[in-house]
């Protein structure tokens, strides 16, 4: 089972000409809603990855929390672990102008109510996939993190949204997962040693025993462990939005551990799934089926 402790939302995007400057009102040419947050995206790409999966998180009760749920619901994700909070439903609202810039803001609502006495309804046994990010309270975070150590199960942390004060926590995980940016932020922070991110990711393992993850984009994965240090390629595509795929990335990764699969088919594995989450627009929407994957890696 994997059990992902993390944010649900809502997303609101308005497509405007260009992005408008403080104090301007522009009209809009377009608006969609589509259910959103890193964990909610994380859960989904792991039900399509085949897995069993159980959401912990919380929404609000409005009108969005239906919506935000929906395509959880549809993947036969296990909701029985998220609560109703009076707060409102977890909202990101997202101006898209017509040169693919944006402009986010993110409004926590009801996922800060995700605290650590949840953690119960998590129900975690010895072989569970614990998968983590940083859109929930991060008290929460390091407590899932001993407590998945406690009963046994392999924890996953998401070191997205990057958030400086989480550096102390980080050596707890099993597998730490980070883009580029969020891994160099963290290495200073960290205080960690060598001349390129390599040698930083091999003095990682080697300090804390653990895995680290760092996702490339277009230029693939690197993983390094205390024995040994991997480079996976993407997938060749154009990009049409990447939006969702570093969160596809981690569903699919989390999937393939719960599988048994070796760690370099499970990095492969991912990065194919994060690619093709390229291909569409959205987060949700373009996370790929487990039989496109298949298919994209032969």
């Amino acid at each position: 089972m994997i059990i992902v402790i993390g944010s649900i939302n809502l997303d609101l995007i308005a497509n405007v000409e260009r992005l408008p400057a403080p104090g301007e009102t522009l009209q809009g040419t377009s608006f969609a809603t589509a259910p959103g947050g890193k964990g909610a995206n994380q859960a989904l790409a792991a039900a399509r990855a085949g897995a069993d999966v159980r959401m912990i998180g919380a929404v609000g009760k409005d009108s969005f929390a239906a919506e935000a749920l929906s395509l959880l619901q549809t993947g036969k994700v296990d909701l029985t672990g998220v609560m109703e909070s009076s707060a409102s439903t977890g909202t990101a609202l997202i101006l898209v102008g017509g040169d693919g810039e944006n402009m986010i803001a993110v409004v926590a609502g009801a996922n800060g109510a995700v605290l650590p006495g949840d953690l119960a309804k998590a129900r975690l046994g010895k072989g569970d996939i614990v998968l983590l990010q940083h859109e929930i309270p991060l008290n929460t975070v390091e407590v899932a993190l001993d407590a998945a150590r406690e009963a046994g199960a392999v924890s996953v942390l998401n070191t997205a949204p990057y958030r400086g004060e989480a550096a102390t926590y980080l050596a707890k995980a099993d597998y730490v997962v980070a883009n580029e940016t969020e891994f160099d932020l963290n290495c200073a922070l960290l205080k960690l040693s060598g001349g390129d991110r390599a040698e930083r990711m091999r003095a990682f393992a080697t300090r804390t025993g653990h895995a680290v993850v760092v996702t490339l984009g277009g230029d693939g994965v690197l993983a390094a462990t205390p024995d040994g240090f991997r480079q996976v390629p993407a997938l060749k595509i154009t990009p049409v939005d990447t939006v969702g795929a570093g969160d596809t990335f981690c569903g699919y990764f989390a999937a393939a551990l719960a599988a048994g699969l070796p760690l370099e088919q499970a990095l492969r594995r991912a990065a194919a799934a994060g690619s093709l989450a390229c291909l569409k627009p959205g987060a949700q929407p373009a996370i790929p089926l487990a039989a496109d994957v298949d298919k994209a890696i032969g």
